[in-house]
Formats: C-alpha cells, sequence, structure tokens
C-alpha cells in the first residue's frame, strides 16, 4: 500500500524541526524591583503595609511641641449616655513650623462600659464583651501623655471631644484640632475624608477600627510629604489650629429660609447643649463679614439685623 522509498523515509516530528533552547535559569527579583516593575506598568498600584513608628528613647531637641492623636471606640454614638470602650494614644514632637518629629508614646486600653456592646459596634470595631471584661482605662498612664500636650488631635474632633471630656477632666481645657474638617484634603488630591481613604491613597493599608492603630495610620497621613502641597496636612492642620473661627447663630430666622440656610451649611441646635435654639454656621474669621451680609440681605432683609455670635479658639472648638 505504501511504496518502498516511503517507508524508508525517517518520521519528522515537529519538536525534532528545529534546535532545542537550553533552559534558561529563573530570574530571581527582589521585592523592590517587583513592585517597582508592577508599578512601571502602569497597570498596578501597590499598597504597603503601614509598619508603626518607634518610640524615640530621645526625641530630639529641635522639635519642642508636643501633640497627641488620639481615637476612641464607644457603644454609640451619643457622648451623653454612650461610654467609651477603647481609646487609643500617640504623642509626638512637632516643631513650630509643623514638622513631624518623634514619636514619643503609646498608649491604648479597653474600658468595660456600664451595658452589653451592641452587635453592630463588635462587627464595626471587633471589640466584644469578653474582651473589655474587668478591663478599665489607666487614668496615669493617659495623664502622663495628655498633660504636657500643646494639641490634641482626633480625626473627628466633634465625636472624640464630647465623649473624652465625659470620661475624665483631663482633656478639657486643652486645644483640640480636627484632621478631618481642618485640612483640604481635595486640594492635596485626596477622594475623600475617611481615614481609610487617606490611608489607601497615602499608599499604606492597616489594621483599622482598633484604636491604636488608627492614630499611627493619621500619623503617616499628617506627615507625607510629597502629596503635591508645599507642605505636609499636618502643616496646615496646626497653622488652621492657631487660628480664630466664629460661630454665627442665625436666631430668629424666618422658618420659610431654614432650605436655604441648611443648604449654605447651616446647623440646627435644638438648644439642649447651651447654644441658642437656631440656625449655626462656623466660619473663619476672614469670613465673618461676608456671612453676615448674606443673613442680612437674604435670611433676615434687614441691614440692621445683628445675629449672635462667638468666637471660638481651639480650646473651644469641638465641645459638645
Amino acid at each position: 500500500m505504501f511504496s518502498e522509498h516511503a517507508a524508508r523515509d525517517p518520521m519528522v516530528t515537529r519538536a525534532g524541526s528545529r534546535l532545542a533552547k537550553p533552559e534558561q535559569p529563573a530570574v530571581l527579583m527582589s521585592e523592590e524591583d517587583m513592585v517597582r516593575h508592577l508599578s512601571e506598568t502602569g497597570r498596578y498600584r501597590i499598597l504597603t503595609k503601614l509598619v508603626p513608628r518607634a518610640v524615640a528613647p530621645f526625641p530630639r531637641p529641635e522639635f519642642p511641641l508636643k501633640g497627641i492623636i488620639l481615637d476612641t471606640e464607644t457603644t454609640g454614638l451619643n457622648a451623653r449616655k454612650d461610654e467609651i470602650i477603647e481609646i487609643g494614644v500617640i504623642a509626638f514632637t512637632f516643631d513650630a513650623t509643623g514638622n513631624i518629629g518623634d514619636v514619643t508614646g503609646v498608649y491604648g486600653g479597653l474600658q468595660q462600659p456600664s451595658v452589653s456592646i451592641p452587635s453592630d459596634i463588635t462587627r464595626l470595631t471587633g471589640i466584644t464583651n469578653e474582651m473589655v471584661a474587668a478591663q478599665s482605662i489607666d487614668i496615669a498612664a493617659l495623664k502622663a501623655l495628655i498633660e504636657p500636650a500643646d494639641l490634641l488631635i482626633a480625626h473627628n474632633a466633634g465625636f472624640d471631644r464630647p465623649f473624652c471630656e465625659a470620661f475624665s477632666d483631663l482633656f478639657s481645657g486643652k486645644a483640640w484640632a480636627c484632621s478631618n474638617s481642618e485640612i483640604d484634603w481635595a486640594s492635596r488630591g485626596y477622594e475623600g475624608t475617611k481615614l481609610g481613604y487617606l490611608i489607601g491613597q497615602a499608599g499604606y493599608f492597616h489594621d483599622g477600627h482598633r484604636a491604636v492603630d488608627d492614630c499611627f495610620a493619621l500619623l503617616e497621613v499628617l506627615a507625607r510629604q510629597g502629596d503635591g502641597s508645599a507642605s505636609t496636612a499636618f502643616a496646615e492642620l496646626y497653622e488652621a489650629s492657631q487660628r480664630s473661627r466664629v460661630r454665627i447663630f442665625a436666631e430668629n430666622s424666618p422658618f420659610d429660609m431654614k432650605d436655604h440656610l441648611k443648604a449654605r451649611g447651616y446647623r440646627w441646635s435644638d438648644g439642649s447643649d447651651g447654644r441658642p435654639k437656631s440656625w449655626w454656621i462656623e466660619v473663619g474669621e476672614e469670613a465673618l463679614d461676608d456671612e453676615l451680609r448674606y443673613l442680612r440681605a437674604e435670611i433676615y432683609r434687614y441691614p440692621d439685623a445683628d445675629p449672635p455670635i462667638k468666637r471660638l479658639t481651639a480650646i473651644d472648638r469641638f465641645r459638645a
């Protein structure tokens, strides 16, 4: 069936049709090279796990001011009835131009509340009733860090300050700053103000929703260089804390103007916290005259209207 010549032809295979290449040795890349390679493709964004700064045994003298970053976890949102179940504090040094120096102390403590921790709080924080059983926050340890501080910082000072002052008068009479509301994060290229957004866009990830971990995360974002701004976020925050603010109460404003006030950023006070029962807003000193002109022209429609105002410093701000 086959010719004799065909039978003698050698079988040719695909593998035999070309010279076999010698096996190439695997190229080992360092972690830094892998990160650089992936980043340079433009298809990947690399996040680095945040490593907390070490406490400096001998703080540098060129950073004479003392700052605190603090965070609380609580049983709820109302400082009048809910309680702190965890507090985290980082003490650090800085100078008058807002350069951060050294971490000088860390404290984290749990506190058993008088009621059971709600299940939604446990889901959010990971803190269970078993974890806080028989636990109490060490006031002496807190005092050693808080008492000498020139500035206390929280990422939502309007939340944390009332809880801290209800917990201990140690926190009263101190200057407070809010890293959420007193920094223009959008101008720095950030898409949101939640700590998770900030730390992610800064190129890190961390174990969130535990007090000390959140404090270290915030410290790195505040100290970060190279976000396109001339100064760090902390320098901006410290400068803001040195300026006074003005709270304007649109007392006795017409009821039908409430939507206009709300749209402009005014908030309602029912009078239960000692403030006038009215709509109010807080502005910088430089914006006071413009805001009063707005109220007189658009809300009261009376050129001699004289709504109450209250000037606030960092010592007064963010109280309940």
